[in-house]
């Protein structure tokens, strides 16, 4: 049985970081990946998907060349396996890359197989058992497929499968109006598919405020994306050479035909073939792994980072689990998650950055809220682009004067939202950022100017 000073179990954004780190404090450390080293961000998310945004931008900005005084000859075209094999090389130069820097880590010994528990301490990887009295898990996520009727009598896509396309849907049926959803709808839409959208709630991204719903949606449809809101009862039939998606909406015909079906419908932990019940370690009704303010769980040496315990569904939040575990393991530096800001961004084009409370989580929590606005079609970088659509918003507590959150919407909206977000983390005043002199012509210069403007919410 080899024995180890810690194992970490997935090799995703946590865990390598997490395994060097220990090594480098003089620990021994196993490192254990069922299948690709890179987890999520690498492999299936944030890596290949904005490699395929950035191909479905260039093919946009091709076909509106005329706008900018540029002359191009003949149709736009995409070459499907030439946008797939880039997407490929990306991937696969991110992965190849991590995986050297592990198995030559000093200290660190890689695994190569399933990790299942066999008991607290003790953990087996095909015919041998390893153990530790410090076992840390960073399994990930996949794609949530509902029992939805009919689902599985179809070839229905997942975010996963879709990145193995190497050819144009004709037309794409997204179900889901979220986050991954409005991102393929649009890319693939750039690329040429006909693209309709559907989603149970009666708007998309819910999460949002809703004229930032009704933003994304009003940009998208411009782009030619249709959608099919409040579909109750989704279900899914072959119909020939297609499916046919029912979606019982209020209007419209009862289903969709697509050649293609995506479902993006939500996320699930990697939790369910673990052994985590030998091991003893509590989970919650969806499957992720309890964890404390110090990612520790349940049971004495095993912490969880990263997707699979709930805290977070984000590349920087798993690295930030990763910081917190070893700050307080090696640092005695009592990092937690709660000192943590929600921050993130949507990417379509335009994208969404976002951090701390929406407007309508700001109303609720009975504070006075003082409200900045201004259009993308007012700063002058998005005009210069050609860029207008979306719109820049920023709420303060009146009586701290502390910046409650953030909305921009607009061209660089996902690099602007730091500014605020910096300042959030500081706890300073926003009258800070509001005296700041930022560089012309750029997106986060009207930040300070917005804030100049404060009105009661």
């Amino acid at each position: 049985m080899p024995a180890f000073d810690a194992i970490v179990v997935g090799a995703g954004q946590a865990g390598p970081s997490l395994a060097v780190r220990l090594a480098g404090a003089g620990m021994s450390v196993a490192l254990v990946e069922r299948k690709l080293f890179g987890g999520t961000c690498v492999n299936t998310g944030c890596m290949p998907t904005k490699t395929l945004v950035a191909s479905a931008y260039a093919a946009h900005l091709a076909r509106c060349a005329a706008d900018y005084g540029v002359v191009l000859q003949g149709e736009v075209g995409v070459d499907m396996a030439r946008v797939k094999a880039r997407q490929d090389k990306v991937v696969t130069d991110a992965r190849d890359g991590l995986e050297t820097w592990l198995r030559d880590a000093k200290g660190v010994t890689v695994f190569q197989g399933h990790a299942r528990f066999e008991s607290p301490r003790d953990l087996r990887v095909g015919d041998e058992v390893l153990t530790a009295p410090r076992i840390f898990i960073n399994v990930g996520g996949r794609a949530l497929v509902p029992d939805m009727p009919g689902v599985n009598e179809v070839d229905y896509l997942t975010n996963t499968s879709m990145l193995a396309l190497d050819v144009l849907p004709r037309h794409l049926v997204v179900v889901g109006g979220s986050y991954v959803g409005l991102e393929f709808a649009q890319m693939y839409r750039r690329f040429g598919a006909q693209v309709t959208v559907v989603e149970k709630g009666p708007r998309l991204i819910g999460r949002e405020d809703p004229d930032v719903s009704e933003a994304i949606r009003e940009i998208l449809e411009g782009e030619g994306i249709a959608f099919r809101l409040k579909a109750e009862c989704i279900s899914f039939r072959q119909h020939g050479p297609d499916i046919a998606v029912g979606v019982d909406c209020e209007n419209g015909e009862p289903e969709v035909l697509g050649s293609h079906a995506l479902l993006a419908v939500g996320r699930k932990p990697n939790t369910d073939d673990l052994g985590l019940d030998k091991a003893g370690v509590a989970l919650d009704p969806r499957g992720y792994i309890v964890v404390d303010d110090h990612l520790r769980t349940n049971v004495e040496g095993i912490w969880a980072m990263g997707d699979c315990n709930g805290k977070g569904a984000f590349t920087h939040t798993a690295y930030n689990d990763f910081e917190i575990v070893a700050a307080n393991l090696l640092d005695d530096d009592p990092r937690r998650v709660s000192d943590r800001i929600t921050a993130y961004a949507l990417y379509t084009d335009p994208p969404l950055g976002r951090v701390g409370m929406s407007e309508t989580e700001a109303r609720a929590s009975g504070r006075k809220v003082l409200v900045g606005m201004r259009p993308m079609s007012r700063v002058g970088r998005a005009v210069e682009k050609g860029e207008t659509a979306g719109f820049m918003r920023i709420l303060v507590d009146a009586d701290s004067r502390e910046i409650l959150g953030a909305s921009i919407l607009g061209t660089s909206g996902d690099e602007a939202i730091h500014a605020v977000l910096d300042l959030m983390y500081a706890r300073e005043p926003y009258s800070v950022l509001q005296r700041a002199v930022h560089i012309h012509p750029t997106v986060s210069e009207l930040i300070p100017t917005i804030l100049g403007e404060l009105k009661p919410l």
